[in-house]
């Protein structure tokens, strides 16, 4: 035992728990490297058409043009805000109503068929609708990014609100707990794992409705920037915005990873 309690072989076990960590990480950057490597070798032997493909080296570039001209953050940035506000609202809001449909079960089994016919429907049809009711401008490309998202929020959660372990329920209502207590003391400590499957689904799927809304109707935005790349054949501005979105998106979902790290501590 040292000065911490720890025993010399539980020492030993975690030294190789974070060895095998450092080791994973490490042959990700490596991948990552040598398909950056890969990817700017075939562009510059002419065996990929650079033109068609772009290469890191031109992404690099195109970056560096971006950040001069004042447009690399306030694209990125009206992207990630759009994201952000349509990830929030879709999780709390599809959070709330699946509280509410454990909550009622008649009103449960009413909207049921609704719900799956509106989680079947692609909601990326809906944003020609979205743009005429709200205006075309951030509102109605954040109500895309909260209409893809919220469906999902509410059958994932409310499934795993339905899961939940009945023989705990019963053992905190024979010691008097009403709904109440019963969803706040067993039904949501029971859910986090699913709940934080929710956030890492949404995150895709946040990313997924603003660029498709930018597409449709925005003047800025990487969407936007991806869109216009694409009219004027500069597709080396719409391989940039591809990786700025991934990066952006990996950046999300490291985020959510945190939040349940912490969640997992706590509890």
């Amino acid at each position: 035992m040292n000065s911490n309690g720890i025993s010399k072989e539980h020492m030993e076990y975690l030294k190789k728990v974070r060895r095998r960590k450092t080791l994973i990480l490490v042959l990700r950057l490596f991948l990552l490297v040598a398909l950056f490597a890969l990817w700017e070798l075939l562009a510059r032997l002419k065996l990929i058409d650079p033109f068609i493909t772009s290469q890191p080296s031109r992404i690099a570039d195109t970056v560096a043009s971006l950040y001069r001209e004042g447009k690399l953050f306030y694209h990125t940035g009206i992207t990630c805000l759009e994201t952000v506000i349509g990830f929030m609202l879709g999780t709390t809001a599809g959070t709330l109503i699946a509280v509410i449909l454990w909550w009622s079960e008649l009103l449960s089994k009413v909207l049921e068929p609704y719900l799956v016919v509106l989680n079947s429907l692609p909601k990326i049809a809906l944003g020609p609708i979205f743009i005429v009711w709200i205006g075309a401008g951030p509102a109605s490309i954040i109500a895309i990014a909260l209409t893809i998202s919220l469906i999902v929020t509410i059958l994932e959660v409310l499934s795993g609100f339905v899961s939940v372990d009945r023989e705990k329920i019963k053992l905190v209502r024979t010691f008097g707990a009403n709904r109440l207590q019963v969803l706040t003391k067993v039904v949501l400590p029971s859910s986090y794992p699913v709940i934080i499957n929710a956030l890492k689904v949404n995150v895709g799927l946040s990313w997924v409705g603003v660029i498709v809304g930018e597409f449709l109707v925005s003047k800025a935005g990487l969407g936007y920037l991806i869109v216009y790349g694409g009219q004027v054949f500069q597709l080396d501005l719409v391989m940039t915005s591809v990786i700025i979105l991934s990066i952006a998106a990996a950046l999300m979902y490291q985020g959510v990873v945190y939040i349940e790290k912490s969640l997992v501590k706590k509890r």
